[in-house]
């Protein structure tokens, strides 16, 4: 028992040594936040410094795609290191504590690795985690995810502002410190230190001062065509489901203001952003540090008369992607290799030396890190329920419903995808190569066991 005891010492200061030359992490996630980034030029009334400010420190992700577009699965997908066909969590309310085994998550693998792992905010959904995967978890209790007397709606459907709504109010600002607090402390390990961002997720409310560069007059709409939904199939107008929030903004006239408000909560998402930055730049961790920053699905603004995530077009599947990586990556440097945020987790394990389990999947981003337009052979794939699947080229949008349904769009000469070319003779060809990315098998979404329904 004594050998026993001192050979566990031996190990633990052999790991405590490796560990502590290995380089800390950031890890920012932001919630709902599409690609509306200044740098991104999406949209050119996005106001997004500090976020363009991390870009201009390394490689940002032109083309980059979720794997879900939906907050449980995308973070289920993420974190977990396996993609939806292969847990069975495809969308909200499935619950990811019972596809996500304890120990199997990203952080879990740092703290094993000697890393001291800290969590804020949402990184999980729900703001949910498993405790025994994190060094310390800062508590949500007391704290307001949106501010007193903030209701899901405001800013949205609602016409209702809140003058006297402060930073501090938020859980962001709170998270933000939290982090913060962290980056500062010493000590002979190194960090992992997650940040989970819950704005700019509804409710679109911030304090007022976010919107002084939004004035509703100067709101511009997105790029979009009365017909759109003309050559969709129907699964496609399905997903679109134009019956539900577009009508609801057509007849009220909010059409502007909900993105006005939502410009704004981006605004103060990106305050809290540089608030990190700065912590970091002060620290003496700032040139062993790697930052990742990724949002964790798109969101649609009457493109294709649909709302919100839940589809598998352009907008509700493109996010902001950027890394930092000391000794790796270029300042300043983009790519338009298209990636999906199922790299995250080999990423970070193939930087940091720390071991990748087996069942992670997806693809190691590290040679895009090195040269941003170094040669790539794989797609982005994002999936929305089971059999719904979207393949993401440099040049092409191939979406595959369940049923069989399809679409197909040439990003080049069509960036808002207004025309579906999958009816077209010779598209045949190029389909049936971009469906051999597609999963052959699919995990079958779980069943409740009182009612016999789908959860």
């Amino acid at each position: 028992m004594k050998h026993r005891l001192v050979l566990l010492l031996v190990c633990s200061l052999l790991q405590s040594a490796v560990a502590a030359d290995r380089p800390n992490v950031l890890f920012i996630a932001i919630d709902d936040l599409n690609h509306w980034i200044t740098h991104l030029e999406r949209n050119p009334q996005a106001r997004t410094p500090n976020i363009d400010r991390l870009a201009t420190m390394g490689t940002t992700f032109r083309n980059a795609h979720c794997a879900v577009p939906a907050c449980e699965p995308s973070r289920c997908a993420i974190m977990g290191g396996r993609r939806p066909w292969t847990t069975g969590c495809y969308k909200n309310g499935h619950k990811w504590q019972t596809y996500q085994p304890e120990g199997d998550g990203l952080s879990a693998q740092f703290l094993n690795a000697g890393y001291r792992v800290y969590g804020a905010g949402k990184i999980y959904h729900s703001m949910q985690y498993h405790p025994s995967e994190w060094t310390h978890y800062m508590s949500k209790a007391g704290l307001s995810s949106n501010g007193p007397g903030v209701e899901k709606y405001d800013g949205y459907y609602n016409n209702k502002t809140h003058p006297n709504l402060k930073d501090d109010d938020l859980i962001d600002w709170h998270t933000t410190d939290y982090c913060i607090k962290r980056l500062r402390e010493k000590s002979d390990k190194p960090f992992f230190i997650a940040c989970g961002l819950y704005k700019p997720h509804l409710p679109f409310v911030a304090p007022r001062k976010y919107y002084d560069a939004f004035a509703l007059e100067s709101i511009k709409l997105p790029p979009h065509i009365e017909d759109d939904l003309a050559d969709l199939p129907p699964a496609g107008v399905k997903m679109a489901n134009p019956k539900s929030d577009h009508a609801k903004f057509l007849k009220s006239g909010r059409w502007k203001a909900a993105i006005q408000s939502y410009l704004a909560t981006c605004a103060y998402t990106d305050m809290n952003v540089g608030r990190l930055l700065d912590a970091l730049e002060e620290s003496p961790h700032k040139d062993n540090t790697i930052i990742v920053l990724w949002g964790d699905h798109g969101w649609s603004f009457g493109e294709k008369q649909h709302w919100r995530k839940f589809a598998l077009w352009e907008e509700p599947t493109r996010v902001p992607f950027i890394w930092v990586a000391p000794g790796v990556t270029s300042a300043g440097t983009s790519s338009q290799r298209p990636v999906d945020l199922m790299s995250v987790y080999p990423t970070l394990c193939a930087l940091t030396g720390v071991e990748k389990p087996e069942y992670v999947t997806g693809h190691n981003i590290v040679p895009l890190l090195e040269n941003p337009k170094a040669k790539w052979n794989y797609p982005a794939i994002t999936t929305h329920g089971r059999g719904n699947h979207a393949v993401r080229t440099e040049t092409h949008r191939y979406i595959r419903y369940a049923n069989g349904d399809e679409e197909l769009y040439d990003e080049r000469k069509d960036p808002y995808e207004w025309k579906n070319l999958a009816q077209l003779p010779q598209s045949t060809s190029l389909k049936k190569q971009l469906a051999k990315w597609l999963p052959e098998t699919e995990k079958p979404e779980r069943k409740s066991k009182k009612s016999g329904k789908k959860k």
